[in-house]
């Protein structure tokens, strides 16, 4: 196994991956509140962790991911109440979305996928022991974390306490001893179609202790590396970690991982995190269908996981013009025949220490990128296959087909894709129009028993 480091958020530092027995590797990364269609900056942690359990894969490590769906929480219940239908049905709507929409990328899906309403009953004991420790405490209903109580508290995050905002589970500060605690369990309110019992009522969990459950129901404690995107860092993080070491008197994660936030560029130069609050995104499902799932990876990789990543006008058609090139490639190149040259090996291995140093991609892709150009110059044993080898660790394994890119069948099938998912959450105007889009390409839609196809014109 090759040592891999990994740069904690907690510490500071590079850390060593410490792995079980048997190589087991546990990764918790924070999925998606799902109150609407996922963006391309919810798909970067969704890819550089899928990516990285590819990666501990390759290395011999027995890497287990986890990436939880949100599908109970206050913006669920306004988007439901928008749409006219119920928060669960609306939730399950934007699941499938989701699903779909990560499907298309080609690079696998989680080991698992927890939802917090499959997990009340973890949630409510972890609550339960606070409760016991002293840690928490019920108010109307509510139970609220002392954050006092855990002096640690602002280690991740390096904030003080004081000038801390609880956000959206801050709670009822009419029932909080304190307004720096944080909610726990929300007492059902008379607009929210759902609720669980518990032992202070009915209600619903706040979404930090959603994550402490999940992932110590899957993946226990002290597991390998938690992670989530930057923006989590505070608060949501922060109260995991608090809440967990408080109830167990552990750790929750050794390694704590944050990608940087996919920053959309405005005229001007000014770049702002994309969010859906901000209005800025660029949807997933349109990306792919417009640019191939390949641009998409390619985009992702292309930027050092920690750093923010700049998405404007242009960035998934450079990512496909360097695509196209490793496709040229692959059309073009004959591998000699014999072992591996010594330049492919010692670019195969630098590629693979990349990986291992912090998954530097950008590095790694310049090592594939300089055999690619060493293979041109001078035809090399194992180029091909080496190369391949590097494309399927940073999830373009299709590249290497070497065919066109994006072939018209491919296109249509995203479209269709997108055409379903539009259908799903009742955007008909949608739709209809792709049913249009893809008509004027020469395919009709026939929607059968079995689910929509695709039937050239003519046929």
């Amino acid at each position: 196994m090759r040592e891999i480091t990994i740069r904690d958020t907690l510490s500071g530092e590079p850390r060593t991956l410490e792995a079980g027995p048997g190589g087991e590797v546990g990764i918790y990364a924070c999925g998606p509140t799902t109150y609407g269609p996922i963006h391309i900056g919810n798909a970067r942690p969704f890819v550089v962790f899928s990516l990285l359990r590819r990666f501990l894969a390759h290395e011999g490590y027995a890497p287990t991911l986890v990436i939880n769906l949100t599908d109970v929480n206050d913006k669920i219940y306004d988007a439901a109440r928008a749409a006219g239908v119920p928060s669960a049905e609306h939730a399950e709507r934007m699941i499938a979305g989701y699903v779909a929409d990560t499907d298309a990328l080609g690079i696998g899906r989680p080991d698992h996928e927890p939802k917090a309403t499959e997990t009340i009953g973890p949630i409510v004991a972890l609550i339960e022991d606070l409760v016991a420790s002293g840690h928490a405490y019920e108010s109307g209903g509510d139970v609220y974390f002392r954050v006092r109580s855990f002096p640690p508290y602002g280690q991740l995050s390096n904030r003080d306490p004081e000038a801390m905002d609880q956000g959206e589970e801050a709670g009822s500060a009419e029932l909080k001893e304190d307004r720096l605690d944080f909610a726990l369990w929300k007492a059902r309110k008379a607009d929210e179609d759902t609720a669980w019992p518990s032992p202070w009522g009915d209600g619903r969990p706040g979404w930090h202790i959603e994550c402490s459950a999940m992932a110590e129901e899957l993946l226990g404690l002290e597991f390998a590396i938690h992670g989530g995107g930057s923006d989590l860092v505070f608060p949501h993080h922060e109260n995991e970690l608090a809440q967990t070491e408080a109830a167990r008197e552990r750790p929750l994660a050794k390694i704590w991982m944050h990608n940087g936030m996919v920053e959309s560029r405005r005229e001007g130069g000014d770049a702002d995190k994309m969010a859906k609050s901000v209005g800025n995104v660029f949807l997933l499902g349109e990306a792919i269908a417009a640019h191939g799932p390949e641009a998409v990876v390619g985009f992702l990789v292309s930027g050092h996981y920690r750093q923010p990543i700049a998405f404007g006008e242009g960035a998934l058609e450079e990512a496909a013009a360097r695509n196209q090139r490793i496709r040229e490639f692959f059309r073009e190149s004959d591998d000699p025949a014999g072992d591996p040259a010594a330049a492919v090996s010692e670019r195969h291995d630098a590629f693979l220490d990349a990986l291992a140093d912090d998954f530097n991609t950008p590095r790694a892709l310049a090592e594939l990128f300089g055999l690619l150009a060493d293979a041109r110059r001078e035809p090399l044993a194992g180029a091909r296959a080496a190369a391949a080898e590097m494309l399927g660790l940073l999830g373009l394994e299709s590249l290497a087909a070497g065919g066109e890119e994006g072939g018209g069948d491919a296109d249509a099938e995203r479209l269709l894709a997108e055409r379903e998912r539009a259908r799903t959450e009742r955007d008909f105007d949608r739709a209809d129009e792709i049913r249009d889009r893809l008509a004027a390409a020469g395919w009709e839609v026939r929607d059968t028993a079995a689910g929509a196809k695709l039937v050239r014109r003519g046929s």
